[in-house]
């Protein structure tokens, strides 16, 4: 090899893993996590512990920003619950966790697109105007039976009023 050769490819290494160092001690000296504002934990082998997702579905919120919260539990092959009916209207904070794996939770014809990840409660609040009905998806390779997990979110007549 001649000599510039050697000192070229010197220099380039040499260079690379300086990068490399520096970029490692930034990271490790400025405890780069993830954003802490806003997120809910939860520990993914006692979910079915917690009272929100014992028994998954919609309940009427207890605050005043939303006027209902519904839950789901995202596991092998299928959400929890299967089917959910919402008053045409409502303001719907929609938590959604996983005991298991990685999942999707992707609700057709809206803006709702999360992951459902052990340990974490994705969340997102939207109102729904219109009757219809939306499926849920798991956008996210979960398994063989990824294919099969669907959930269906129905919106119906008898909002607000009805309560």
């Amino acid at each position: 090899m001649h000599k510039y050769e050697k000192i070229w490819i010197t220099l380039g290494t040499s260079a690379l893993a300086l990068f490399l160092i520096i970029l490692g001690i930034s990271a490790v000296h400025g405890g780069h996590t993830p954003a802490a504002s806003g997120i809910e934990t939860i520990n993914p082998e006692h979910v079915r512990d917690d009272a929100r997702f014992k028994e998954p579905g919609l309940v009427k919120s207890k605050s005043s920003d939303h006027d209902y919260d519904l839950y789901f539990v995202a596991s092998a092959f299928m959400y929890e619950p299967g089917e959910v009916e919402i008053p045409v209207g409502s303001t719907v904070k929609v938590h959604v966790t996983s005991p298991d794996v990685v999942h999707g939770f992707q609700v057709v014809g809206t803006n709702i697109n999360m992951m459902a990840e052990p340990g974490l409660i994705s969340t997102y609040e939207m109102t729904f105007d219109e009757t219809g009905e939306h499926l849920i998806l798991c956008n996210e390779y979960c398994g063989v039976g990824h294919a099969d997990m669907t959930s269906k979110l129905i919106i119906v007549d008898g909002g607000k009023e009805n309560d």
